[in-house]
């Protein structure tokens, strides 16, 4: 089973993985040229992953119930707010991943590709 691990190693996997465990968090963006530079395939509705901790230990089993690869600028509300974070708008969730991935060097524009994956818990650790 491949491992999901969101955000950074740091308070915000904690904060992130307490919203998947709570049911809030239902979807994940990720950059699409961060698989190219692990040489990783795409998630897949129906694959099984294990989500991670701080440390690097089990939290949970997540299933893939959804994958799109588009543009940033075409996710859709609906996905956004299915990540559960809280997010007032479609404008506050792209200003908060743009200063995410800014932060931790890579800078995306408008047309730059993402992977929206949906999820659901199916067993917590």
């Amino acid at each position: 089973m491949r491992a999901m691990e969101l955000g950074t190693p740091d308070e915000l996997r904690v904060r992130l993985n307490a919203l998947v465990l709570s049911g809030a968090k239902t979807a994940t963006t990720g950059l699409l040229a961060e698989y190219a530079e692990e040489a990783e395939g795409l998630e897949y509705p129906g694959e099984r992953m294990a989500l991670l901790d701080v440390e690097g230990r089990y939290a949970a089993t997540l299933e893939v119930t959804g994958v799109e690869v588009k543009p940033f600028i075409e996710v859709t509300w609906e996905h956004a707010a299915a990540e559960g974070e809280g997010d007032a708008s479609l404008d506050d969730w792209r200003a908060g991943h743009r200063r995410f991935w800014s932060r931790v060097g890579t800078p995306v524009e408008d047309h730059t590709p993402v992977v929206c994956i949906a999820f659901k818990v199916v067993e917590q650790g």
